[in-house]
């Protein structure tokens, strides 16, 4: 019950905690080099692996999610950036400038550039190998597992929600039809599935009891530890990266 997708990929040999690394460093970029020309050449890499990882399709929804902060980034900064002074276009009436439009693409570029990035993360990654893999490395476990809630949930909910529109269209009500029917089925629905999930928090956390989650005493690993290739020298690209990018922050 997650978004990982099982595909047999270049991407999806590779090290956690090295994508891990990846997803902080691309974000980190973003705004140690706050150009356009940098920020758009960050989103080119992560849809690059993307496409390697064989998921590219499976971001689009995601990203389409986000076209509604989009579109207010663009509007807001376009009208009221505060170094506004050079008129772009006009819509209406309505005056967009260019300083703004450019700040606007620059935050858009940022906010793809940061799904996508976690995209190569949780579309390749396996959420339990990540968690395990960190927890090896010293993490706590009761962190892990906050995290691991934290993977899951949006799959979960997303199968709940599946499960109890089946049921209440099998008692009659109407789910489909004009925006109107749709926001009337949809209060209706949200109590059984928060209901639900908080029922499904509370028999995960009796089962992690039965089986000795809080037990004091070294704990051993079901999964043996795999051996990835080329682990040392993505880090080690992906640290100079940074630091590359630090250099010419302080230096410009």
């Amino acid at each position: 019950m997650t978004l990982y997708v099982e595909k047999n990929s270049l991407i999806h040999k590779i090290d956690p905690i090295s994508k891990l690394l990846f997803v902080v460093i691309s974000i980190a970029i973003s705004y140690i080099v706050p150009t356009i020309s940098v920020v758009l050449g960050s989103v080119v890499i992560s849809i690059l692996l993307l496409i390697i990882g064989k998921v590219f399709r499976h971001i689009l929804p995601i990203i389409g999610v986000s076209l509604i902060l989009i579109l207010s980034i663009i509007i807001v900064q376009g009208l009221f950036h505060p170094e506004s002074k050079t008129p772009l276009f006009t819509l209406g009436g309505i005056v967009f400038y260019k300083e703004g439009i450019s700040y606007a693409l620059l935050l858009t570029l940022r906010v793809i550039n940061m799904l996508c990035a976690f995209g190569v993360l949780i579309l390749t990654t396996k959420p339990d190998e990540l968690i395990e893999t960190l927890i090896k490395k010293g993490m706590s476990p009761k962190l892990g597992y906050i995290f691991l809630s934290v993977l899951q949930i949006v799959p979960q909910m997303r199968a709940t929600m599946g499960k109890i529109t089946d049921a209440q269209r099998s008692r009659g009500m109407e789910t489909q039809g004009n925006v109107w029917i749709r926001m009337k089925a949809l209060f209706p629905l949200i109590g059984p599935v928060v209901l639900n999930s908080l029922n499904d928090t509370r028999e995960r956390a009796i089962a992690l009891e039965i089986r000795g989650f809080n037990a004091k005493g070294v704990k051993t690993f079901y999964n043996p530890s795999r051996n990835y290739p080329y682990r040392i020298a993505i880090k080690f690209g992906l640290i100079l990266v940074l630091i590359l990018a630090i250099v010419w922050r302080v230096w410009k």
